[in-house]
């Protein structure tokens, strides 16, 4: 495995955007971003788009919008991240468990080469799989706080005014919020259907109805 260019700026946006929300300003501009990591907009857009397309982020449109986490901090694991951007994290594809394919050897299940590529992608994978974007804030955080480094980025997101509401809590925001708590009222209940008495049986006589059966056969006894 080897990291590509897109996939080592999609990992570092994602951690900028963690600090940004770690430290309660949790919408940073594509802008910041770009200037930070001194990467072209265009680029960095595409691979907002990917991370976005992922569920990793969202964004929101305006003025005061940027970009921020939409998924929390702590399930976002930086193996998924490199596996949406890179692929797979095994070095050869016969020992990868998303991706696998047979590789040319004729004896695959007692190659040596194969074990050992095997033992190298369990590695990465106990490593890359372990460890959150959560983690990886809080340690890069401390390390600032005990070498108090300038960082324009920091101090341009401590500038800014603490944000108490998430950033969807716009009218749309608050309207997915409201109809999500909202309690769900039971269908009615409809009353019972009453059987319908049916009508008396009519029989036909001379003039047009038939006397009782008692009549129309008297009994053998009076016979």
């Amino acid at each position: 495995m080897k990291l590509s260019k897109r996939g080592e700026y999609a990992l570092r946006a994602l951690i900028d955007i963690g600090i940004a929300q770690e430290l309660g300003r949790p919408l940073v501009q594509i802008g910041m971003l770009a200037e930070k990591e001194r990467l072209p907009i265009k680029f960095l857009e595409q691979i907002l788009m990917q991370l976005k397309e992922g569920g990793y982020i969202e964004s929101k449109r305006g003025k005061q919008g940027g970009y921020y986490l939409l998924m929390p901090a702590q399930q976002i694991r930086f193996g998924q991240v490199i596996r949406l951007i890179d692929g797979p994290l095994a070095p050869v594809a016969c020992v990868s468990q998303t991706a696998y394919e047979r590789c040319t050897c004729p004896d695959e299940e007692h190659c040596g080469l194969r074990m050992l590529m095997h033992d190298v992608r369990n590695a990465i994978a106990n490593i890359l799989d372990r460890f959150t974007l959560a983690d990886t804030v809080e340690m890069t955080l401390r390390k600032i706080r005990r070498n108090h480094p300038e960082i324009p980025f920091i101090e341009t997101l401590l500038s800014r005014p603490l944000t108490d509401e998430g950033p969807l809590e716009g009218r749309a925001g608050r309207r997915r919020r409201e109809a999500a708590a909202a309690p769900v009222e039971p269908p009615p209940i409809e009353a019972p259907l009453l059987p319908i008495p049916a009508p008396p049986r009519k029989t036909r006589g001379r003039r047009g109805v038939l006397p009782p059966l008692k009549t129309a056969f008297p009994n053998e006894d009076n016979a």
